[in-house]
């Protein structure tokens, strides 16, 4: 399928939003073409969410970008009902798009009586009517297979790693937080070509970790410490600690998803870091906005953009990455 063929098929596709990310819904847009749809997502006077669509769909290729981000809560009940409000209008096909999948951490059941919310959000979406997921950088990637609908995986890391690309790469090394995330260091370490490193973690609690040893060279040696999403910042912090101590110079971080909750930004301000990646999948928390020139957001519209293109017109997804 030509340019030209490929443009003219996005007359049937139409892009929604809930509160979660609006600024990101309009860049996504505009990389597009394409307006925002037209859709009041309100409350009722008693707080429960209101939502009435303020155009035809019927028979419209619907894509519904709304992370569930804090409030978490909130941003998932505006997804579901949205995907039910597009259901009952007679869309031809509903995808969600969560550029960040809220309540993955509970992946599986590590101790007795615990749940596993990561299952449980996926039954809650394929049961409200949509028609396949596409999500970007998931806490754990065994998630696509709680959904027994089509799962569009993006990374994150050819935005990241093109960012760090323009720096002078000549004595840095590439870290990884924990065993846990080897693999996506990995992949940052051969696309830049430079070294890999890792910390070791350990996790007691949701918000405790305590950092053993490192392996790997970084003594005298400038570090990106890789990660998916910064949430309260401890590990991050911890990892940046241990890595001074066994004589890095500067100390970069690379993460997705920006939670920055708590007490996460004073920790990172005070930390031996000298800046901080993030993408705009979730918007900055005014906490996160205090770090000021420390923290620099990088955008991942194109990205989204060109993936909702290729899913609109049946292109290959994975083919965006080959070339990384």
């Amino acid at each position: 399928m030509d340019e030209k063929n490929r443009i003219n098929t996005l007359n049937n596709i139409k892009i929604f939003t809930g509160n979660s990310n609006r600024a990101l819904v309009k860049r996504v847009c505009d990389y597009l073409s394409i307006p925002v749809g037209n859709a009041t997502v309100g409350r009722f006077p008693d707080g429960e969410i209101d939502v009435k669509v303020d155009e035809d769909v019927r028979g419209s290729d619907i894509f519904i970008i709304q992370p569930t981000c804090p409030p978490v809560n909130d941003s998932l009940a505006e997804l579901l009902i949205l995907i039910d409000c597009f259901k009952r209008a007679s869309s031809a096909r509903i995808t969600a798009v969560l550029p960040y999948y809220g309540y993955a951490r509970k992946d599986r059941k590590d101790e007795g009586r615990v749940p596993i919310t990561a299952k449980l959000v996926a039954n809650l979406i394929t049961k409200a009517g949509a028609d396949r997921l596409l999500t970007m950088d998931l806490h754990a990637a065994q998630i696509q297979g709680f959904f027994d609908i089509p799962v569009d995986h993006l990374l994150a890391f050819p935005v990241i790693s093109d960012y760090y690309r323009k720096k002078d790469l000549s004595n840095f090394v590439v870290v990884s937080p924990d065993v846990g995330g080897i693999k996506i260091a990995r992949l940052y370490s051969n696309h830049l070509n430079i070294r890999l490193a890792v910390v070791d973690k350990r996790r007691y609690g949701p918000a405790e970790t305590d950092v053993g040893f490192v392996i790997g060279d970084v003594e005298g040696r400038n570090a990106i410490i890789i990660d998916d999403l910064i949430a309260t910042g401890g590990s991050i912090c911890q990892a940046a600690r241990v890595l001074k101590e066994k004589g890095a110079k500067d100390i970069y971080v690379g993460a997705t998803h920006p939670v920055l909750c708590g007490a996460a930004a004073e920790k990172l301000a005070n930390a031996p870091i000298k800046e901080i990646a993030v993408t705009d999948t979730i918007p900055l928390n005014e906490h996160a906005k205090s770090l000021g020139e420390k923290i620099k957001v990088l955008t991942v519209s194109n990205l989204l953009g060109e993936a909702i293109k290729r899913i609109h017109t049946n292109m290959s997804i994975s083919s965006m990455f080959i070339e990384q």
